[in-house]
């Protein structure tokens, strides 16, 4: 059994934020920590103090997780940025709330001592003898302390409350001590004994690195105590009062799973499968429709994705959707209502084409995209919220009118909108085979259920109310929600791309007459629109135009090709044999694949393989102070004679640097070797950076990360935690599904539907819940002999 946790976190909005700019304004953004390690930094919210973010996030992370911190800062361009306030929520108060927190969170003021992290290393021990009990403490080593000096580093030394003292290790958040020391313990002796860290300074006073405390009582019962402590803050001060820097709004969902050996979940998946498979028509009482009806809408998407990456790694995606459609069409009684409602149909492919689709969707809307943010054009063409003030003057210095404003916006649109519709028509051979193959079914599948020359549009309006109205216009609407750029757009930029989304919308509506009466001021783009609706019948055609074999063609093509999980521009670094390290880093195209590491000089030349993906032992931060620069990486890889080698690697954001170990620790999670510690510094002159030690091969002095992951729509399929995770879904829903089917078959018994199970000793549903039952029961038996275990391995994404 593996176990493992994820943070659904959705940073929603702040409200009453202090202004901290001499304009009465801030320019907030977020950093979300965990454990103090900085895992997310939302986009900033130009001069507002009550910014909406919107961004959500899904971090993977091992279950021994204590806390998850979200600040709130105040960009500021000229110097470091303020802190306006800071959230914490402990795993304790996550785990209070199965169906997660939600909620507003006044902000708390930052104090020094309780800003602390990292953990430390004792022995506390009973010594007993002829004379009075002893206390032996013995204080090993500390990893990861906060850091309090302007080098980046710290000066601790450790106080225990007895009197007792270490020696100061200099600029080192990773020091050694090894001292031990020894207290009589009296019956005046208080009852509880306190480890404190704290940073040397020598002109200031020391600061507070964290506590540890010990009750007397436990230890003398325990006799002997050892191991890794979490430094723990000082809570004795007074606060400010809550609500004085505002609030922030938050969901977060804390979710632990325990994924079972892969043959435990064989039965359900093999089920499933047979499910999709059958035509509707075969059995009386379906499986598929059964859990639509039984899956509340709250949790029909993250359901929908499910079902949706477990039916990819079987290669029975299309035929999982395919049925999906015949049940949604079976429904349908008005054309003008197909696929506009939530349904699982609707979520799935939604699910489908982000999971399948991205990079195309990248390759189709980016030029677009960074044209409209680089250009920066004032559009607009409701006459109601035209601001001539916005416009500014010509060169003759005479104010445009709002006519004006207004025909100049049109022609921009117009611009952008033809750009786009072109470049989607000239996608057909970028759109991935699986996709397309989808299309196919579904215009299939409505041409033959709406057959009526009136419905002649319809087969075409069924593919883009998902390739445009579910697909583009988010992506239009929100870029930075789908990395297509950094930063959230300012409002001129965001009101050009609302524009944009809606006259793409109107596209993929056929430019129907309910379009045009609902936003009549859209009028100036209905010659692009006409000619766009045309242009995207063509290719729509064109993209349903793949038989079986050519899609088999391109599928096998494409499994041969070693498609890039991430690529993009980083500045490298290697570190090779004794001596300084110079701080200069080189850019390059870098390229990661479920095969290497590699790079170029730039996207167009040729890649030069790099590091081989089976020989990645870690890849984990840099300390800043290591090379005066911040959002460094290090890959630490077996060389070709098998010795251990490091590359740097620097990022330009935080955000960036957290994909890419993100990206590479997903593609090696089954590597062999796999580190358990490493250094944080850098190997300058004899000794580490970062401990001090003086062997270059010594264990490193700080725990890998391996297991903190962010996710991402693209991320290998992992098929044991998707059907762990519909398992545990179907068992929470379990008493109204049986309540269902038993109400179907009463129904079938009666006659209302055909009986066939005279062909089928047990239908979809009975054999469901006796897997369920199956499973239940594994769970419960805790975990098997290693013998019986099986390697839980990642199947690429191949679309």
């Amino acid at each position: 059994m593996a176990k493992r946790s994820s943070l659904s976190i959705r940073i929603v909005e702040g409200r009453n934020l202090p202004a901290k700019d001499i304009t009465g304004s801030s320019d907030p953004y977020c950093i979300v920590k965990i454990d103090n390690e900085p895992i997310i930094r939302t986009a900033t919210v130009w001069k507002t103090l009550s910014p909406f973010w919107g961004e959500e996030y899904k971090v993977h992370l091992p279950p021994t997780f204590h806390s998850v911190s979200f600040y709130v800062m105040d960009e500021d361009a000229l110097s470091r940025d303020d802190v306006i306030g800071k959230v914490c929520l402990t795993r304790d108060v996550l785990a209070e709330h199965p169906k997660g927190y939600s909620g507003w969170l006044h902000l708390k003021e930052i104090d020094p001592d309780e800003e602390v992290q990292g953990e430390i290393h004792l022995q506390m021990e009973i010594v007993r003898g002829q004379g009075p009990q002893k206390l032996r403490c013995t204080v090993f080593e500390a990893r990861d302390l906060a850091r309090k000096d302007r080098n980046g580093a710290s000066d601790p030394f450790v106080r225990v409350r007895y009197n007792g003292k270490t020696q100061i290790v200099k600029k080192s958040c990773y020091p050694r001590w090894n001292e031990t020391f020894e207290f009589e313990l009296e019956e005046s002796a208080p009852g509880t004994l306190c480890v404190e860290a704290w940073d040397w300074d020598l002109v200031s006073r020391n600061d507070f690195l964290g506590k540890v405390m010990f009750n007397i009582q436990g230890l003398q019962a325990a006799q002997r105590e050892e191991g890794w402590f979490w430094l723990r803050p000082d809570q004795s001060k007074t606060r400010v009062d809550e609500g004085s820097l505002g609030s922030l709004q938050l969901q977060v969902w804390l979710r632990d799973e325990t994924v079972l050996p892969s043959g435990l979940y064989q039965p359900l998946v093999q089920l499933l499968c047979r499910e999709v498979k059958l035509s509707p028509k075969d059995h009386p009482v379906q499986l598929i429709p059964l859990i639509e009806e039984t899956t509340t809408a709250e949790c029909r998407q993250e359901v929908a994705t499910n079902l949706v990456k477990l039916f990819l790694g079987q290669g029975l995606v299309k035929e999982f959707l395919d049925l999906l459609f015949q049940l949604e069409l079976r429904r349908t009684v008005e054309a003008n209502t197909l696929f506009r409602s939530n349904s699982l149909a609707s979520k799935s492919m939604e699910s489908f084409l982000k999971v399948s689709g991205m990079q195309y969707l990248h390759s189709v809307l980016g030029p677009t995209i960074n044209r409209v943010f680089e250009e920066k054009k004032y559009v607009e063409l409701d006459p109601s919220k035209v601001e001539i003030k916005d416009v500014g003057c010509s060169g003759l210095h005479r104010i445009q009118t709002e006519s004006e404003v207004m025909e100049q916006s049109a022609q921009t649109l117009q611009s952008y909108l033809g750009g786009l519709l072109s470049a989607i028509s000239r996608s057909v051979r970028m759109c991935p085979a699986v996709i397309r193959a989808t299309f196919r079914q579904l215009f299939k599948r409505v041409q033959e259920h709406f057959p009526e020359n009136k419905h002649q549009n319809l087969k075409f309006i069924a593919v883009t109310s998902f390739l445009c109205l579910r697909f583009f216009s988010p992506a239009i609407m929100a870029p930075k929600l789908f990395h297509l750029r950094e930063k959230h757009a300012d409002a001129r930029t965001s009101r050009t791309l609302l524009l944009l989304a809606k006259a793409v919308q109107n596209v993929g509506n056929m430019d129907t007459q309910a379009s045009r009466a609902k936003e009549a001021w859209m009028e100036p783009l209905q010659p692009v629109i006409q000619q766009g609706v045309a242009q995207l019948k063509e290719f729509i055609t064109k993209l349903i135009d793949i038989e079986e074999k050519e899609e088999l063609d391109l599928q096998r093509a494409l499994n041969l090709q070693a498609l890039p999980v991430k690529e993009g521009p980083l500045f490298i670094h290697k570190a090779k044999g004794k001596g300084p390290l110079l701080p200069s880093f080189k850019k390059l195209h870098f390229s990661l694949t479920s095969e290497a590491l590699s790079f170029a000089k730039t996207p167009s030349s040729k890649k030069m393989s790099f590091i081989t993906l089976a020989s990645i032992q870690a890849a984990e931060k840099v300390e800043e102070k290591s090379f005066g620069n911040s959002h460094v990486m290090q890959i630490i890889y077996a060389g070709e004679a098998g010795q251990s080698e490091t590359a740097y690697l620097q990022c330009k954001c935080v955000n960036e640097l957290n994909q890419w170990l993100s990206a590479l620790r997903k593609v090696c999670l089954n590597n062999q070797g796999m580190l358990g510690s490493y250094h944080p510094g850098i190997f300058r002159g004899e000794k580490w950076s970062c401990c001090h030690q003086k062997e270059k091969t010594s264990l490193g002095c700080d725990k890998t990360r391996n297991r903190v992951t962010l996710q991402e729509w693209n991320d290998p399929l992992d098929p044991d935690l998707e059907a762990q995770l519909l398992y545990r879904h179907l068992s929470g829903v379990q008493d109204t599904m049986r309540e269902k089917y038993l109400e179907l078959t009463a129904l079938g018994a009666a006659g209302n539907i055909p009986n066939t199970q005279s062909e089928e000793p047990e239908d979809g549903p009975t054999q469901l819940f006796q897997v369920l039952q199956d499973l239940e029961d594994a769970h419960r038996s805790g975990p098997l002999p290693a013998a019986d275990q099986e390697k839980n391995y990642l199947l690429e994404l191949q679309t």
